[in-house]
């Protein structure tokens, strides 16, 4: 059913769940997991200096995010692909769910409500609204 699973991860708590239910769901099916951390420099892009320094910290972020994929990937014996991309989070899942053919999206929800949520807006919510191919959300243990 599942063949190729992509896992978009900032590395926070929120997305430790939902690398375990891919890794879960990919033993299951034998699938392969894709890690994706999206470096979304546009944010900073209005810095006028230093906006290379961030971006290098976040791509800094972004590789110790997917190799986290990778590290619970591999003692569960789960093959994984991993890419770090700049781009904006959304559109960058997206994208990378087309490109590579991917058949599920599992993302992690940071529980955000009110005027946050309303001001800052939701990746997950975005992908879930906007995606070609099911999305599994899965909640952070601190939010349940």
């Amino acid at each position: 059913m599942y063949e190729r699973i992509l896992v978009p991860t900032d590395g926070s708590k929120a997305s430790q769940g939902a690398i375990k239910h891919a890794i879960d769901i990919a033993k299951q099916y034998d699938a392969t997991i894709h890690a994706l951390y999206v470096v979304d420099s546009g944010t900073y892009s209005s810095l006028e200096a230093g906006s290379n320094i961030v971006a290098e910290a976040l791509r800094g972020e972004g590789e110790k995010a997917v190799e986290q994929v990778v590290s619970a990937a591999d003692d569960a014996g789960v093959e994984v692909t991993t890419s770090v991309q700049n781009g904006t989070a959304h559109r960058g899942i997206l994208n990378y769910t087309e490109e590579n053919d991917c058949d599920l999206v599992v993302m992690g929800t940071h529980g955000r409500s009110g005027l946050d949520r309303y001001l800052l807006g939701s990746v997950t919510e975005k992908i879930v609204r906007s995606s070609d191919v099911p999305v599994l959300t899965v909640r952070s243990h601190e939010e349940a």
